[in-house]
């Protein structure tokens, strides 16, 4: 992806950051997240207080799971049962960390994986013009297997209905593809075999070079969202057909999009302008003004994964962190501030003096730093709710590792080694301890706890044949 000369923006008319919010934000951190999210998540993953009695003077460490089990049993929580607090904190406790066992290997780099909301299926994509839809709960056999219609350079994104009915993939084009991978074809060539109906972003006033780096569907299944070359979010009707909305969101490519809660109504936007922005689609207004911008990333936005609350995101950044985000604290000021020195993350290393330098106006809450974001637009995400409580972020990284950071203490609790090349993506299942990594090795491959009788895989150490390219 291209990067572009990016100017200080200015504040609106009237818009100041106060003395005070000045001083707290440039104060240096501390490693232990005082906000009202570290107090969510403990409820979240914590277990009974009464519960954790049974190990006095041990509160903040993990409590036994034995202990938690006599304490069950002896109802000394006055339930008689866990609670989804007490089974997150057991849960949460033994990460998908052994392995990894094969779940396919392609002579392509492995751009996108996906579980499905239950779990049932997953979904990787490829730059060989692949994509693949496996059964979960039948030994990860094939159900689907799409060959990409018109595809441009990769598959940048790929989205799931609802219902898991429907399938939508991206790439460098104004073109999304939609199929039903719930029909019985498992061999799926593009208007051969089925048909991939495509779904045009562009306009009369846009030319045929647009791209689409991210895209996903509403939580009714009616509209897709889409993050554009074109520094836009557009809105895609399906049942009507047709592009509903376009939002000139950013001054750069908008790299990452997604709905910020079941509603649908408030839209997360990252871009290579380095600013997140918020957008509320009840009072857009006719200039598609944003709610609020988020500063604090020194380089342009990779990826944003919402907490799915409509309040908490992350982000990853080039400027090699991931970061932590309220919404309350977003402002109506985009301040630039970055390394002002010409730096390409596709090719280059980021500067070493850099790594410490600050945003003068950082607004998150949290940076994590160990992984790196180089070469293509790494993701990043929450651990999921059902298991972990949320209590963990998780991210690939072009050093061909995955790290996972506990999100209030801002330690980095595991890191995953085998692939012998960038991860773009990688995936917990919505259940079980269990993760998924995509690599640009071709490999896909699963990290379990505690696994099964079958032997790892030995580390990929393949010719760094990827290095040759760059993009995306």
């Amino acid at each position: 992806m291209s990067r572009f000369d990016k100017d200080s923006s200015t504040c609106d008319e009237g818009s100041t950051i106060s003395e005070s919010s000045s001083r707290e934000m440039s104060d240096e951190r501390t490693s232990y997240l005082d906000h009202e999210i570290a107090q969510l998540t403990k409820l979240r993953s914590g277990p009974h207080e009464l519960l954790a009695r049974v190990v006095p003077g041990r509160k903040r460490l993990p409590v036994s799971t034995v202990r938690m089990l006599v304490g069950r049993e002896g109802d000394y929580s006055g339930r008689g049962r866990f609670s989804l607090a007490d089974n997150c904190h057991v849960l949460s406790r033994y990460l998908p960390r052994n392995g990894p066992w094969l779940v396919d290997r392609m002579k392509s780099r492995a751009y996108i994986s996906q579980f499905s909301a239950d779990g049932s299926l997953f979904v990787a994509g490829f730059q060989g013009s692949h994509i693949r839809v496996y059964d979960v709960d039948r030994g990860w056999k094939v159900q689907k297997d799409i060959l990409a219609r018109n595809l441009r350079w990769t598959i940048t994104d790929t989205s799931l209905s609802p219902d898991q009915n429907h399938l939508v993939y991206a790439s460098m084009s104004p073109v999304v593809h939609i199929v039903n991978v719930g029909s019985p074809t498992t061999e799926s060539v593009a208007n051969v075999t089925e048909i991939h109906n495509g779904l045009d972003f562009s306009s009369g006033d846009y030319d045929d070079e647009i791209s689409i780096f991210s895209i996903k569907f509403s939580t009714d299944g009616q509209e897709l969202v889409a993050a554009t070359s074109d520094s836009s979010i557009c809105i895609y009707d399906l049942g009507a057909d047709k592009l509903s909305l376009r939002i000139p969101a950013h001054l750069a490519d908008v790299n990452t999009v997604c709905f910020a809660d079941e509603s649908s109504h408030l839209i997360y936007s990252g871009s290579d302008d380095s600013f997140c922005k918020v957008w509320d689609r009840r009072c857009l207004g006719s200039k598609g003004q944003s709610a609020g911008i988020l500063m604090g990333h020194l380089e342009g936005i990779t990826f944003i994964d919402s907490r799915g609350d409509g309040r908490y995101l992350i982000s990853n950044g080039k400027d090699q962190t991931t970061k932590l985000w309220d919404i309350r604290k977003m402002s109506s000021c985009a301040i630039h501030a970055g390394l002002g020195e010409d730096w390409d993350y596709r090719w280059m290393e980021y500067p070493s003096h850099a790594r410490n330098l600050k945003h003068p106006h950082d607004l998150s809450l949290a940076t994590y730093k160990g992984h790196s974001v180089l070469h293509t637009l790494i993701r990043c995400y929450f651990s999921p709710s059902y298991s972990t409580g949320q209590k963990y972020i998780y991210t690939g990284s072009s050093d061909c590792s995955v790290y996972i950071y506990d999100l209030v203490s801002g330690a980095r609790v595991a890191r995953l080694d085998h692939h012998g090349a960038p991860i773009r993506d990688c995936n917990w299942h919505p259940f079980y301890p269990m993760m998924v990594t995509s690599s640009w090795d071709g490999d896909i491959v699963r990290w379990e706890f505690p696994g099964n009788d079958e032997t790892p895989l030995p580390p990929n150490r393949r010719p760094d044949r990827w290095r040759t390219f760059y993009y995306m």
